[in-house]
């Protein structure tokens, strides 16, 4: 496969899965505006646009960080590269040049997609309501990835299509965690009052993780919260199965034996994917979350250029605003 192909069907994936992301946090926001005090809401837009990297930009062009403005911000600008437009505006733009390589379905999916997005920044009731808009970014992102594993051969290209897929969701279910841990954390006198039990609940749900945690733990606690979406093996969202997920792709993609490494992108994942399996919970919350999520992310990020120098000999197709920044995980 040349490696213009694998990257670009590498970064439609992830940019897809990304806009997917960007909507979950912005959800977890809306659910939390709509259970919490007002007053509490306020600290919770300027968190989500801390935690997405996007603080020093979005500073420079508005004065606070508002619900109207922050989902505008998140969602439909097109001067921020990581909104959930320009996200989709890139993936099709990558996917137009490799039309032979991927499925006239996924392109159709696609495609759709991209208009659902646009057409809905054009409305301005979105921001006031935007549960039904988020809702359809994620189910749009749940077909894509739905029909790309039904009609796409299981080849080389859908194993870089399912790695970057796996190192983007990742990435943002750190993010995700991040905004209630570290920038949401409340007083000591409210742990594990009903607001801060709302939280967590919230924290959940914008992970489609709600279900699946109270049939596994039961009660929301943050200890099992945090267990649950880092080092979990069989939730499709927890870190660390992402991580053996990708694993397994980059291995096949390859053709190197499973434990052993043969390029700098399978020793960072193979290091990275061991030290999961040998962590608790307990370990993660007494060094501190948000620093250990931190260093997860920031490991996350050397992967990703890993992958890029050892498969990509080219940078990746770029639409008209530029490179995403290094924060987001974007290969330089």
């Amino acid at each position: 496969m040349l490696s213009r192909v694998a990257d670009s069907i590498y970064w439609t994936s992830r940019y897809i899965e990304r806009a997917e992301n960007v909507a979950r946090c912005v959800e977890v926001n809306v659910h939390l505006t709509l259970d919490l005090p007002m007053a509490a809401t306020g600290e919770q837009w300027e968190a989500l646009v801390t935690t997405s990297g996007d603080r020093a930009q979005f500073s420079q062009r508005f004065d606070a960080p508002s619900r109207t403005n922050v989902i505008q911000f998140l969602a439909f600008d097109v001067d921020n590269p990581n909104s959930i437009l320009s996200c989709l505006t890139a993936a099709r733009e990558n996917a137009r040049m490799i039309r032979e390589v991927i499925t006239s379905e996924m392109w159709e999916q696609l495609n759709t997609f991209y208009l659902l997005v646009r057409d809905a920044a054009r409305e301005p009731g979105v921001l006031e309501a935007p549960q039904h808009f988020l809702t359809q970014v994620r189910m749009a992102s749940h077909l894509f990835c739905g029909v790309t594993d039904a009609t796409m051969s299981h080849g080389e290209a859908w194993r870089f299509c399912r790695l970057g897929r796996k190192l983007e969701r990742a990435d943002k279910t750190t993010r995700i965690l991040d905004v209630k841990y570290f920038l949401l954390l409340p007083a000591v006198s409210d742990v594990g009052t009903p607001t801060d039990d709302v939280q967590w609940a919230a924290v959940l749900r914008s992970a489609s993780a709600l279900e699946m945690y109270r049939k596994r733990h039961g009660r929301v606690a943050p200890d099992c919260v945090v267990d649950f979406l880092l080092l979990d093996r069989e939730f499709p969202r927890a870190v660390h199965y992402c991580l053996i997920a990708a694993d397994d792709s980059l291995h096949a993609i390859s053709g190197t034996p499973s434990g052993t490494f043969s390029n700098a992108a399978e020793q960072r994942l193979g290091q990275l994917r061991s030290e999961l399996a040998f962590t608790d919970v307990g370990g993660i919350i007494a060094a501190g979350v948000h620093e250990f999520l931190d260093g997860l992310q920031v490991r996350l990020n050397l992967l990703a250029d890993a992958i890029h120098e050892t498969f990509f000999v080219r940078s990746m197709v770029q639409p008209s605003f530029g490179p995403a920044p290094a924060f987001w995980g974007a290969a330089q």
